[in-house]
């Protein structure tokens, strides 16, 4: 007769905790920029897209439209400079860096215009 064994922890078996989502630094610059621009009437609202290759906060002018802009965090990176970068509703990149403060600095928010 064979005996069996419960293996409980596989020590074999490693996991890696991979970050998916912008940590707190990056999350706070992204939250200035948002309530300043709330507080002005250009934004209204946000959502988070979040996959195995990037996180998205968008920005909404109305709640019932396609995201006005984007910015996005990127973790499958082919370039260097597309760790961060902004992109409009149609999925056009706008600006692209490596540093979030840079981009958002970059992105002149409110001369940016949506045409239909």
């Amino acid at each position: 007769m064979n005996h069996l064994k419960l293996i409980i922890k596989n020590p074999n078996l490693t996991t890696k905790k991979v970050n998916r989502f912008f940590n707190k630094s990056e999350l706070r610059i992204i939250l200035n920029l948002y309530s300043k621009m709330v507080s002005k009437g250009f934004w209204r609202d946000y959502g988070l897209n979040i996959s195995k290759e990037e996180v998205s906060f968008d920005v909404y002018k109305r709640a019932s439209e396609n995201a006005e802009f984007r910015i996005h965090k990127n973790f499958k990176l082919k370039n260097k400079n597309l760790k961060y970068f902004t992109s409009d509703s149609r999925g056009n990149i706008l600006n692209m860096s490596r540093n979030l403060e840079k981009l958002l600095y970059k992105t002149r928010f409110k001369k940016l215009k949506l045409v239909n």
